[in-house]
């Protein structure tokens, strides 16, 4: 009976999930480009995966989604960490609830619409470079299609997007950590910022943890930002994995190259997931 109620589950994940898998890897296989129909499917073996290591594209691709995962991930991390205490410190319950959804708002939104958004505010005469004017720097730069400040410009964006969620477990989290420890420390003579380093950050570390984990896989998969805002340039300065995939598949019509890099990816986010599995059961 209640393999009757996992059925549609199941046939979602196969169907959804294990059966485009399988297709995607076979298609890594060959050089099958998908304008030609189905009846053109040469097989090369891993000569598609021997010549990812040969593409400076590849390679830059690679090499940026890394920088984006390393900035994003910690700043992210760091300051939800900080504004859920400040919440858990100094405000009402119900104020609390309505800063963290405020917060939780720009996470939920459509990617297009405030990417969009953003990328008025970086424009020449934007609010965000008429602000740089004000606070003295006279010649602000074109941060969006400048090769130096477009990945950080993008990066900012997807931290302010992001931090909301994560606040919004930590708040969570800290609704449930013990408050006898709180007030042991405080007869101590602790004061806030020692709780906070000493117990607060300790106990939550299996939040951390969990957050640490899918941060960096939704850094990996960042697309959307960088289509609408950037396009991948200037140049090749903030191409990222999943764009490159994009561009092979769809521009450039080599499906089954594209299909490797999407194999690649797929390998990095299993190792991480394994990561976080094997951790899981160690905590069990």
């Amino acid at each position: 009976m209640a393999m009757l109620f996992l059925l549609p589950s199941l046939l979602g994940l196969v169907l959804l999930s294990l059966i485009p898998m399988l297709i995607s890897l076979y298609i890594s296989l060959t050089d099958w480009v998908y304008t030609d129909g189905l009846g053109n499917w040469n097989f090369v073996g891993f000569q598609n995966f021997i010549n990812l290591w040969k593409d400076s594209w590849f390679q830059k691709s690679l090499w940026n989604t890394v920088i984006f995962t390393i900035v994003t991930v910690p700043l992210t991390i760091i300051l939800a960490l900080v504004i859920a205490a400040l919440i858990d410190n100094f405000c009402a319950d119900r104020t609390a609830g309505v800063v963290r959804i405020a917060l939780y708002m720009p996470h939920i939104c459509n990617i297009v619409a405030t990417s969009t958004i953003w990328k008025t505010m970086y424009s020449t005469y934007g609010p965000f470079t008429n602000l740089m004017r004000a606070l003295g720097w006279s010649d602000p730069p074109r941060f969006l299609v400048s090769y130096t400040w477009a990945l950080p410009a993008i990066m900012l964006v997807v931290i302010w997007a992001k931090i909301g969620y994560s606040v919004f477990l930590y708040g969570a989290a800290m609704q449930s950590l013990p408050s006898d420890l709180y007030e042991c420390a405080s007869l101590d003579g602790a004061n806030g910022f020692q709780k906070f380093r000493k117990l607060t950050i300790p106990l939550l570390a299996n939040t951390t943890f969990f957050i640490t984990i899918t941060s960096i896989i939704s850094s990996f998969q960042v697309f959307g930002y960088i289509n609408v805002m950037t396009g991948g340039g200037p140049k090749d300065s903030t191409y990222v994995l999943v764009y490159y995939i994009y561009k092979l598949a769809f521009d450039y019509h080599k499906t089954g190259y594209g299909s490797a890099v999407a194999v690649v990816l797929f390998l990095i986010l299993l190792i991480i997931t394994i990561i976080q599995y094997v951790h899981n059961n160690k905590q069990d």
